[in-house]
Parts: structure tokens; sequence; C-alpha cells
């Protein structure tokens, strides 16, 4: 058996992993970067101006999970045919899918755009005035942006299924700065409030979809789109990408809906826990940058392996992923858990809403054990076609869990903000167990259909 496995010719070598990881860390770090300074500069602005961007963002969040999951879809296809060698319909399924993100996106904007302020009312109920009137010139703002962040993510998509992250992760570092330098400028300088963080937003995503989309169109790219009938519906391969992107999709909204409720349960609490739940969710978001970036590449990596008929070796790199996904978790809630304080203390919050985003960092930081267990190992499951499986256990164990217990913690036990955490962790704990055995018992053989 061991000398079976040192003979096998491992499609990434430490090397090629390294080039395939690395660029995707960064461009999730660049992304909880923009977001933070995002809420700091709006910490200026006061906590209404604080609380209506982090409402706004828990529904950009929702379309944005969807949008991920849609394009996981594409990547995960575009990434089989690459491992079978097939650049022809590789490169179709890249323009399939930007047809699906981009005409999908398009509607959802309308939506927004027509009817932003019922949207948000029915969302978050009765929240104070000033934080709604915050709340929906931002929400209009980024609903603009929608389509175009389609088209930079479904050309990152194609490129990640490649294996080529480092393009993506250049254009984003360009992106985020052109974001980052507009919320200085228009909040600082010209004053615009809570419309300087939305303007930028809307310019920066504009420039990185044309950028995305001059690179991917480059000739020496066997993955470009060809023609324009590349953009045209192909029943077929639209098909095979919604069969992965609809389970995908439908298990991101309903998690991103579940948080969205959570979100209203923490609206009844008052402001200063709205503020406290806003900047330690902002803060813990560091924790998942390793777990996101190594599952994107475990869908470039597992879908190359299963398009090339390696079973044993997409379930080998999942084994490695996972120990450097610990790994890098030890230093990061290491350094959060020393230095919490402190960086709640950069938000400017009152001391009713210090004390309790301290109290959520630290037992965030401690049940990050068992995330791994409960996260990573649904990219695996996307990447073979387990799509539904994987959407099945998310939707269950997140409203019996997640929602449910924090409501009768909340509504029914009268606990405070730190109780609603508790309830997640108690849904990691569910999925870690579920996927933890159904790993165990897929199959490494091609031919063996799973239990």
């Amino acid at each position: 058996m061991n000398n079976e496995m040192n003979q096998t010719n491992y499609l990434y070598d430490n090397r090629q992993l390294y080039q395939l990881i690395f660029p995707l860390v960064i461009e999730q770090l660049l992304m909880v970067l923009v977001g933070m300074a995002d809420v700091l500069m709006v910490a200026t602005l006061g906590e209404a101006a604080v609380s209506g961007v982090s409402l706004v963002d828990a529904v950009n969040n929702l379309i944005l999970q969807v949008l991920f999951a849609m394009t996981a879809g594409g990547t995960v296809v575009c990434a089989q045919y690459i491992g079978a060698k097939d650049y022809p319909r590789a490169s179709r399924s890249g323009g399939q899918l930007y047809f699906i993100t981009t005409v999908s996106t398009i509607l959802i904007t309308l939506v927004f755009v027509l009817a932003n302020r019922p949207i948000l009312s029915l969302i978050f109920g009765k929240v104070e005035t000033s934080v709604m009137d915050n709340a929906v010139i931002y929400m209009f703002l980024t609903a603009l942006s929608f389509p175009f962040l389609a088209m930079y993510h479904s050309g990152a998509a194609v490129f990640r299924a490649k294996g080529e992250t480092r393009i993506s992760m250049l254009v984003s570092l360009m992106m985020n700065a052109i974001n980052i330098a507009g919320n200085a400028f228009c909040i600082f300088v010209l004053k615009m409030g809570v419309a300087g963080v939305g303007i930028p937003t809307l310019i920066s995503r504009i420039i990185a979809a044309a950028a995305i989309l001059y690179l991917l169109q480059k000739k020496d790219n066997p993955l470009r789109i060809r023609s324009v009938s590349h953009l045209l519906p192909d029943l077929g391969l639209i098909k095979r990408i919604l069969a992965i992107g609809i389970p995908n999709s439908v298990e991101s909204a309903l998690f991103q809906f579940g948080k969205l409720m959570l979100q209203s349960l923490v609206a009844t609490l008052g402001t200063a826990s709205i503020a406290a739940y806003a900047v330690a969710n902002n803060l813990v978001t560091y924790l998942y940058l390793p777990g996101n970036a190594l599952g994107a590449a475990l869908i470039t990596i597992v879908g190359q392996c299963y398009g090339a008929g390696e079973h044993r070796q997409a379930k080998h790199y999942v084994r490695r992923l996972l120990f450097l996904n610990y790994a890098m978790l030890a230093v990061l809630c290491t350094i959060l858990i020393v230095g919490r304080n402190v960086l709640v203390g950069l938000y400017n919050l009152s001391p009713e809403a210090a004390a309790p985003a301290s109290a959520l960092i630290l037992g965030h930081s401690i049940a990050m054990l068992v995330w791994p267990l409960a996260f990573l190992f649904p990219y695996y499951f996307r990447a073979i076609g387990r799509a539904a499986f994987t959407m099945l256990v998310a939707v269950v164990t997140m409203w019996l869990f997640r929602v449910g217990l924090a409501y009768v913690f909340v509504k029914f036990l009268h606990k405070d903000v730190v109780w609603v955490w508790y309830a997640m962790f108690i849904d990691w704990i569910a999925r870690a167990i579920i996927y933890v055995t159904a790993f165990r018992r897929q199959p490494e053989d091609p031919l063996v259909k799973a239990e």
C-alpha cells in the first residue's frame, strides 16, 4: 500500500499547491480587510451608521454567497473538463457561467433598487429611523454593483478552474485598493456619509469586471470565450452547471437567510447588541480566511482529480488541506484571543457594546476547533457532484440548531446576544459529525458507488 501511494503521480506537488493556495488566501484577506476598513471608516459617523451598514451587509452577503455558490458550479464543471483535457468544453462552460450569473444578478438588482426600503423593513422590522435611513442609501448603491460583481466572479471562477489563482488575486487587489482609497476620499474629504462607502464599491466592481474579462479574452488563454455563441444558452451545459450550482445556491441562500433572521433577532436586543454583533462578526471573519481559501482550492483540485479519474488523490488532498487549515487556525485564534480587547477598542464602541463583542470573539475563537470539519468537507462533496447532499445537511442543521435554538435562547429563555452564537456552535458540531462520517464512507474507487 505504501509503495503504491509513493509511486502515485500526484496532479499537484508542494510548489503547485502553494501557487494555487497562496493567492486564494491573499484574495480572501483582501475581501475581509476591505470590509473591516469600511466599518472602521463608517464608525467615525456614529453607531447608527455602523448598524445601518452592518444590516445591509447581511443582505449583501446573502446575494454574494448565492453568487459564489453558482460560480462554484461553473468552476467544478470547468475543472472536470480541464482534468479530462477537454478545453473547448471548458471554455464553453465559462461562457455559460457568464450568461447565468449576469442575467440573474440584473434581475436581483432591479428588485433591490426599486424596493430597497420595503425589503429592509420586511427583513429587519422596526429599527431606529437613523439606522434605516443609512441602510437604504447603502443598499441602493451596492445593489447597482451586483451585475458587475457577477462578471468579475464568473471570470475569476474560470481562472481558478485552471489553477491560475494569481490572476484573480491581482484583479481583486486592484479592486480593493480602489475601494479603500475611494472610501477614504468620499468619507473624510467629501463628507458624503454612508454614500461615501457605497459609491467606491460600485466603481471598483465595474473596473474589476472589465479587467477580468479583458484578461480572460487574451489570445493565449485556451479558456477564452471564443464567440458570441458561447454566451447563448446551451441547455446541456447549463443543466450540468446548475446541477451543482442550484443546490449550492439554495444551501447558501437559506444559510444566509438564516443568518439574516439571527441579525433580525439581535436587532430586537437594541443598538448596543447590534453594534457588538457587527464588530465581532467583522473581526472573526479573519478566522474563516484559511478555510475559505482552501475550500476554493479544493474545488479546483478535486474537480480536476475527478475529471482525470483520480478519486483516491482527491481524498488525499482533502486530508492535506484539512491539516493545513488547523495549522493556520492555531496561529490566528491565538492572536485574536490575546488581542480581542485591543481590536474591539478600534471601533469606538460604547462600554455596553464593547463587553459582549469581546465575549463573542472569545467564544468563537475556541469553537473554531470544530469549524474545519463542518465547512471544509462540503467543498469536496460539491466538487464530486454531491451538492444536493451538502444542501440537505446545511438546511437541516441551520434551521434546527442555529436558528431554532437561538430563538429559544433569546425569546423564551431571555438570554443575551452571546447565546445566539452558542446555538451556532451546536450547528457546527452536528455538521462535523455528518460530514466526517460521509467522507470516511466515500469510496476511492471510481467504480464503487457511495454508501
